[in-house]
């Protein structure tokens, strides 16, 4: 099959990119005190170098406290910002094109026990899983500074160069704790029984965003129906609830819907083989993201189990990608496993790429 459609430009905004193929934020506890190292610099350029599209970093917090859940993950404010502008123009030197994901984990904790997060932990409702409360939940002051500090990390991505900015609202984080029935149990205006309800913190943050980084700058939403706390979860069961959900987060500003699924070839809603990507595209009219185990033969969660993939075949990703279904393809542990994976595939030396090992996210290679 042909690989010409992964390799057409795109362009949204004032971000064009030389082919569709995105490199997935993919956590990677590399950043000493919240600062991103010479070495995660190195990392990030040498994927502009094999050819991928567009970057988009690992995920970066914003300035809350308990933030992140782990230690060595990157701010995206303060002291971290000089060490981005480095990975910024390491990108661009290369030729590529980078975009910052910001994020805010909530109550979703770490694996390391020895780590704890400091201040006050951001939730909803308080509760780690359905029915499981541990936290206090957001007061309006603790909303609004939160929406507000989406908004600075933002701006600082503009400032920084950045040529576009992602936030993260997938996978059990925080934002998605709002959308989330599960735990967000709030009878104020920050909950409600309906998703369109529960979408307005995603909807503010989106806002605060799009204001800092302003209107020419492509403003990327990563969602997902599944959590981190519950692979079978779903925000809209339906196609009607799809569209409660993210409309008011495309009228708020959303360029572009990163929709993350555990298997992309899965369709999302029956009767019909569209993706979770392409029903959003088809009902939101927006462009869209797909990712979930592309390239790979093994599902990624079970990376972290220890399990290492093989490289797989790409036909039915490209005759998704030739018929429109989506726009753009993230690829996340073929790309951490070999940096000049797009090359190869551009290329046609599929005998050279390499496996997957979990070794692989043990280090900046």
């Amino acid at each position: 099959m042909s690989i010409d459609a992964l390799f057409r430009p795109f362009t949204v905004k004032s971000l064009t990119l030389q082919n569709r193929i995105v490199m997935a934020p993919m956590t990677r506890q590399f950043s000493p005190n919240g600062v991103p190292t010479e070495d995660v610099a190195g990392y990030y350029r040498r994927r502009a170098e094999g050819g991928v599209g567009l970057i988009v970093t690992e995920g970066t917090t914003v300035e809350r406290p308990a933030a992140r859940n782990e230690a060595q993950i990157p701010f995206f404010h303060g002291e971290a910002l000089p060490a981005w502008k480095t990975v910024v123009d390491e990108v661009h030197a290369a030729g590529g094109k980078i975009a910052p994901q910001i994020w805010h984990v909530g109550t979703a904790r770490g694996q390391a026990p020895d780590w704890q997060p400091h201040g006050k932990v951001d939730s909803p409702s308080g509760l780690t899983a359905p029915g499981k409360a541990k936290y206090e939940a957001m007061t309006d002051e603790d909303i609004a500074d939160t929406i507000a500090a989406f908004g600075r990390s933002a701006r600082a991505a503009r400032d920084l160069g950045f040529d576009a900015v992602e936030i993260h609202g997938a996978h059990g984080y925080l934002i998605d704790q709002f959308f989330w029935s599960g735990l967000n149990v709030r009878d104020d205006a920050w909950g409600g029984a309906t998703i369109r309800e529960r979408a307005r913190f995603g909807a503010e943050v989106v806002k605060a965003v799009r204001e800092g980084v302003g209107e020419d700058t492509a403003l990327i939403l990563r969602v997902s129906q599944w959590k981190s706390q519950d692979y079978a979860a779903k925000n809209a069961e339906t196609p009607d609830e799809l569209v409660e959900w993210l409309g008011p987060l495309s009228d708020a500003g959303v360029d572009v819907f990163h929709c993350s699924q555990r298997r992309f070839w899965e369709p999302e809603f029956e009767g019909s083989d569209l993706n979770f990507a392409g029903w959003t595209k088809k009902l939101l009219k927006k462009p869209t993201i797909t990712v979930g185990s592309v390239g790979l033969d093994g599902e990624f969660i079970a990376a972290f189990g220890g399990e290492g993939s093989k490289p797989a075949s790409l036909d039915g990703l490209i005759e998704r990608l030739e018929r429109d279904e989506f726009d753009l393809v993230a690829v996340g542990r073929a790309l951490l496993a070999d940096p000049l994976w797009v090359e190869k595939i551009r290329d046609g030396r599929l005998d050279e790429l390499k496996d997957f090992e979990r070794s692989a996210l043990m280090s900046l290679s």
